[in-house]
């Protein structure tokens, strides 16, 4: 008679089941080797965004330059616009007759005096200032002060009619705006 305790052949009592695929052997530098893997990245990642902060600081520093160097003059720059309107003014005061008549003494005068108003419109040119046109321009509050309305239907309403004063400016800034008279509708 057989034995009932004992199992079946193809029956194996439970053992140790042995994965088809074998682990790899554990090694403590991989930790290390990925811990030095991320610190890597992230100081890449830091070296990278340093570099692109010197660059902006770069280009903004140079921007910075350049317009303190168009700029570093405007306060000279503005005493001087007096000058050129006084030297403009004593020209203007002469008529074409009492050119005509002068002698020669007072024409080497008007003479000296249109040869310093070219060199100082030059010095104004070399950096940068530049005289603002105004008449017959639409009317802009950032260059133009606005002095006195002219009614008028020969011009559309805004448009600058007169210049009492000159203005200038430098680069984009108004150092002095032109004072005008500006048309106005008939009423």
């Amino acid at each position: 008679m057989p034995d009932e305790t004992k199992m079946p052949d193809f029956i194996d009592t439970p053992t140790e089941i042995e994965s088809p695929i074998a682990a790899p052997p554990v090694d403590p530098r991989d930790a290390e080797i990925a811990a030095l893997k991320e610190e890597v990245g992230a100081l890449k990642d830091r070296l990278l965004r340093l570099a692109a902060e010197m660059e902006n600081l770069r280009k903004r520093t140079e921007r910075e330059k350049a317009e303190a160097t168009l700029y570093a003059a405007t306060n000279f720059a503005r005493d001087l616009l007096s000058i050129a309107d006084n030297l403009g003014r004593a020209l203007q005061a002469l008529t074409a007759e009492e050119r005509e008549r002068a002698g020669e003494i007072e024409r080497n005068l008007i003479a000296g005096v249109e040869v310093t108003e070219r060199d100082l419109a030059n010095v104004f040119q070399r950096h940068g200032i530049r005289k603002i046109e105004a008449v017959g321009q639409k009317f802009d509050p950032n260059y133009h002060q606005a002095m006195f309305e002219v009614p008028t239907s020969e011009k559309p309403p805004g448009t600058v009619m007169q210049e009492l004063q000159a203005g200038y400016a430098v680069g984009e800034r108004c150092l002095r705006p032109a004072l005008v008279g500006v048309a106005k509708a008939e009423s």
